[in-house]
């Protein structure tokens, strides 16, 4: 097991990495505030890992509640999060019950906003059992939920006691949904290490594969850049928004395409794409760069070409983006390979040969 940590002063909580985790309860029960948990997870991950964790935790003493909830992004909305605070208050839980959230990044956006918003707020632990939800949702306390016109527009910023991520549950993932969470693997080395970009190249079948130490580093680093940009901005007023990079153009293809026909991390792989190419026609990235990010991204078996949704609507989506300031679009582009930067400056030219260009 590998350790690291959130520094964010009294929210500060560590992040466990290995395999096998999921059977060992002393990772959780020192976080707990009282021997009582709600346990939301989905239909899909349900019958794999629920009855195991209930079954750990009510040998250590602890009462549980299930909750299972519908799976898919499609999903993610005030309906399925209200089956959360019926199942809370049926129970009658307490403030110092603790929110688990078992699942992907659906489920641990919804269980975070739950938990951010049940009786002002309680506790809430992360198990997440995907690759997308392990390097990237589970970390940094965004929460939320989507709205028809657009994807996470509410939610609060709202921080775990402790983020289990046990690499065995991602032996039952379909390899779409691998390939998904790669694309924010991927992500990482483009925006902040030119090194781990190169790495990535090089051990992307491995990754694929599942080899062990290749998933374990992996993660690791992912996790690590973002519990540094997290530690230095926690609730996205400056430099965090560098995590977004293929977001802006993403949640339009999600929000477009409608939620779940393309997996987040297949949109935001499109969306790097469209970001590099912004970028290169700003004059930062050359066509080598491009080129190369494309490679990466079709390795991974992720789509490097988006849907053509048309410019307005691509416009529309996109103004609907929490980066939009004073009404003006923000972008999260590329200086270089490994080096991310925030700007409204993009000529509308640049931005519709982009969105116009062969798709």
């Amino acid at each position: 097991m590998q350790t690291l940590h959130v520094r964010l002063g009294e929210r500060s909580y560590p992040i466990h990495i290995g395999a096998g985790l999921l059977g060992q309860p002393d990772l959780l029960l020192p976080h707990l505030q009282q021997k009582r948990v709600a346990v939301v997870t989905n239909t899909t991950v349900a019958p794999l890992y629920l009855d195991r964790l209930v079954a750990l935790l009510q040998a250590s003493g602890v009462a549980v509640t299930p909750i299972v909830l519908p799976d898919g992004e499609a999903y993610k909305n005030w309906e399925t999060l209200n089956l959360i605070f019926d199942a809370l208050l049926t129970q009658r839980a307490e403030r110092k019950t603790t929110l688990i959230a078992l699942g992907g990044g659906v489920i641990g956006d919804m269980t975070g906003f739950a938990a951010a918003s049940y009786q002002r707020g309680v506790p809430f632990i992360q198990i997440p059992t995907t690759l997308l939800s392990q390097v990237d949702s589970s970390v940094g306390g965004k929460t939320g939920i989507n709205h028809p016109l657009g994807k996470n527009m509410i939610g609060a910023f709202y921080q775990p006691k402790v983020v289990l991520a046990d690499t065995d549950t991602l032996k039952t993932l379909p390899p779409r949904e691998l390939s998904a969470g790669l694309a924010e693997v991927i992500k990482y080395g483009l925006i902040w290490d030119a090194d781990f970009l190169t790495w990535l190249e090089a051990n992307m079948d491995k990754l694929r594969a599942l080899d062990p130490a290749a998933i374990t580093h992996a993660i690791y680093r992912s996790c690590e850049i973002k519990a540094q940009v997290v530690g230095q901005d926690e609730r996205e007023g400056g430099i965090r928004a560098i995590l977004n990079l293929g977001h802006t153009f993403g949640h339009a293809i999600e929000t477009g395409m409608g939620y779940g026909n393309w997996l987040h991390g297949e949109a935001v792989a499109a969306g790097m794409v469209m970001a590099a190419e912004t970028s290169r026609r700003l004059g930062w990235l050359t066509e080598a760069d491009v080129a190369r990010t494309r490679a990466l991204i079709r390795a991974a078996g992720l789509p490097d070409v988006a849907p053509d949704l048309g410019v307005d609507r691509y416009l529309e989506y996109m103004g609907h983006d929490k980066k939009v300031e004073g009404g003006k679009m923000r972008f999260v582009l590329l200086k270089k390979l490994g080096e991310a930067v925030i700007t409204g400056d993009v000529p509308t030219d640049v931005l519709t040969g982009v969105l116009t260009a062969p798709h």
